[in-house]
């Protein structure tokens, strides 16, 4: 069975398109979300995540809003847990109506 393959980190988008596209350095993009360089360069390397703050700023500086971050984090991280729990989940049963 092959691996389920893991969306995209937003930390992978922001480094490989975005900043490259707006020319942005991370110094420079860090200081225009208004947050340190070592928090911005933490969720560039996927060490992170994008905060529900953070989905806001991104959004604002971006102009596609934050719930594409958030959305981009949350499929991420159940993708994430999903392969992590993929042993406990098979011995959930459903719960049934009575």
């Amino acid at each position: 069975m092959p691996k389920p393959r893991i969306p995209t980190h937003p930390g992978a988008l922001l480094r490989e398109d975005i900043l490259p596209a707006m020319k942005l350095s991370v110094t420079a993009a860090a200081r225009a979300l208004g947050v340190s360089r070592q928090m911005l360069h933490k969720i560039l390397a996927e060490m992170a995540p994008v905060t529900p703050e953070m989905a806001v700023r991104l959004g604002a500086l971006v102009g596609d809003g934050p719930e594409v971050w958030s959305r981009m984090q949350a499929a991420h991280d159940v993708a994430k847990a999903r392969i992590a729990l993929a042993d406990e989940i098979k011995r959930i049963r459903a719960l049934r109506a009575a």
